[in-house]
């Protein structure tokens, strides 16, 4: 079973991650030459939404629909929400799902993959350098819990 920090990078096409790296590599470049920007993109950051969240709001949707459907029409309604369970319960095992190819082609990235960048952008701003010899104090206030 894949860990859950890697299985969707693992169920996604080489091709897709290294787009999704690339994109991320060269933002970093530009916010290295524009540091007053950082602030902002980071708080783009903390709006973006994690492919999970996108599934799931999807699979919440989709599931919510075919049971109302169900209860006020057709009961054959009732095998969209087992469908749309069944590949979500595929994707907490696996990490795969029959969306997750198109939503990671559309440029939706993991937590992880937020993450990665938001650390980046902390480290070209800075936040992780040591004032006055404390480097965990930095540390901390880098990663936001001071």
């Amino acid at each position: 079973m894949a860990t859950t920090a890697n299985r969707v990078d693992a169920q996604t096409s080489d091709e897709i991650n290294r787009r999704l790296r690339l994109q991320m590599e060269e933002r970093l470049a530009y916010y290295e030459t524009h540091p007053d920007q950082i602030e902002a993109r980071l708080t783009e950051l903390d709006r973006e939404w994690d492919i999970e969240r996108t599934l799931e709001a999807n699979a919440s949707t989709l599931a919510f629909t075919g049971t109302m459907l169900a209860a006020t029409g057709d009961r054959r309604w009732l095998a969209l929400p087992a469908i749309v369970t069944g590949f979500l319960f595929q994707h907490a095992i696996q990490g795969w799902c029959p969306p997750l190819p198109i939503l990671r082609r559309l440029g939706f990235r993991t937590a992880e993959e937020i993450n990665q960048e938001r650390y980046a952008l902390k480290a070209l701003r800075g936040d992780f350098e040591a004032q006055s010899g404390n480097k965990l104090d930095a540390v901390l206030r880098a990663v936001g819990i001071r």
